[in-house]
């Protein structure tokens, strides 16, 4: 059997890059202390591979023919698309995959979700994928990674259920379809608030991003899936906010339980709030 060897969520935005020295010198030291922190982890967690979910930014199909999960396969994964370069200002990277990883987990969710999709050619990355392998410095860590992007955008778009269900049969074939000894961790990458394009582009709902990190301290799954819906992230920064459903995926692959703040920095001018935990997996 395979083991989940480390869980954890961060937030990702263009601003966090791009514009990263428009913040005061306190949120620069939050940010970059929280990405140490997630580096570290997934050294110190021997993670052999890390299955990053993120939202897709309608880069990667069209809005008629939309996929809500898409499980990349590609034998290299590299970035960022040039499109996004200007706005992103980061280095080029390039990741190994872990396409027969994918497979079995593309294989394994596949029926059991709606609109699954998997893609052996490289797919278009921006802020999504990224920022956290810039700002975690995953290239140096040697790990090998599997995105999966998931649609937070184009209606009808997969729930706060839906995605921890889906969350919880990846979980289930980690364990139980993957070869033994493998060390599988998960990232969940998004949100926090934020409407991008929106009429609130330069706000951040600094009450729900507390709240909402608060609820995840607490590690009551239920109750997060009761009160953090769709429609309550929407009303926070809709477009934006529910990129927070990646993390319901990972809180769904390891099930109820408590989990660290690695901080929380809300910063008008990266026009998304910051925050990034780390589950308890003991």
């Amino acid at each position: 059997m395979a083991e989940i060897s480390v869980a954890m969520a961060v937030s990702h935005a263009p601003g966090l890059t791009g514009w990263f020295d428009k913040a005061p010198e306190a949120d620069q030291k939050t940010v970059l202390a929280a990405y140490a922190e997630i580096h570290a982890a997934v050294v110190e967690s021997r993670t052999d591979v890390l299955l990053v979910i993120a939202n897709d930014h309608i880069a990667n199909g069209l809005v008629s023919d939309y996929a809500d999960f898409t499980f990349a396969m590609a034998e290299r994964h590299s970035g960022p698309d040039e499109w996004f370069k200007p706005w992103l200002r980061v280095p080029d990277y390039e990741l190994p995959g872990r396409p027969d990883v994918a497979e079995v987990l593309y294989e394994s969710v596949k029926d059991r979700a709606p609109r699954v999709r998997a893609v052996r050619e490289n797919l278009r990355y921006d802020d999504n994928l990224s920022v956290p392998v810039t700002m975690a410095d995953l290239v140096s860590t040697g790990v090998a990674v599997v995105p999966v992007l998931q649609n937070c955008t184009v209606p009808p778009v997969p729930d706060e259920r839906v995605c921890y269900a889906l969350g919880e049969t990846l979980g289930e074939a980690v364990r139980t379809r993957l070869p033994a000894g493998l060390r599988v961790g998960l990232l969940g990458s998004g949100g926090l608030s934020h409407e991008p394009g929106g009429p609130r582009y330069m706000e951040i709902d600094e009450k729900f991003d507390r709240w909402w990190m608060d609820l995840l301290v607490e590690g009551d799954h239920e109750k997060v899936l009761t009160d953090a819906t769709f429609e309550r992230m929407e009303e926070a920064g809709s477009g934006g906010t529910a990129e927070l459903l990646s993390w319901m995926v990972v809180m769904g692959a390891i099930g109820p339980r408590p989990c660290e703040a690695l901080g929380y920095a809300a910063v008008d001018q990266w026009r998304c709030g910051f925050g990034a935990v780390r589950w308890d997996l003991s």
